[in-house]
């Protein structure tokens, strides 16, 4: 799968990978000077419940990876795509992204980092951004998705938002 700033098509993505990338890569960076110079602590109990945040968040990708086959890395729309609203697409628009950020903001708790939640939120906010451009994308280019935008009202958390 072609993934990352260059493989997007549109410039406002490619700025929003470009940002996303450095930040994942500091979400792991960030937690190992955090263990090396002991800047935080965070209980055991703590991080397993973080590892199993990110075995769920993970099952969630791989459901919707399952549910749509049209799921991609970069915001296009195939010839003969459709609109998807069955599994978590009933519950959200992006289910993708919600088991990306709870991923993500599992992650630096599994590996024992407070800090490293500051760049999860950070991570997070970009792809709230890039969600709310590809909705733009999607509503101008994807036959149907308007309707389901109507009839599912929540983007990444179920009855939140």
């Amino acid at each position: 799968m072609k993934a990352g700033p260059s493989a997007e098509r549109q410039t406002t993505q490619k700025i929003i990978q470009a940002m996303a990338a450095v930040l994942a890569a500091a979400l792991v960076i960030v937690p190992g000077l955090d263990h090396h110079f002991e800047w935080s602590s965070v209980s055991a109990t703590t991080v397993l419940i973080a590892d199993a945040m990110v075995a769920q968040g993970f099952a969630i990708i791989f459901r919707v990876f399952r549910e749509n086959s049209f799921a991609a890395s970069t915001i296009k729309v195939e010839s003969e795509q459709r609109v998807i609203s069955s599994g978590p697409y009933r519950l959200v628009r992006h289910p993708m992204y919600s088991g990306a950020s709870i991923v993500l903001l599992a992650t630096p708790l599994a590996l024992g980092s407070l800090w490293g939640v500051l760049i999860a939120l950070a991570l997070v906010a970009v792809i709230v951004v890039r969600l709310l451009d590809e909705e733009r994308y999607l509503a101008a280019n994807l036959a149907g998705y308007e309707a389901y935008r109507k009839e599912v009202k929540y983007r990444l958390i179920p009855r939140v938002w």
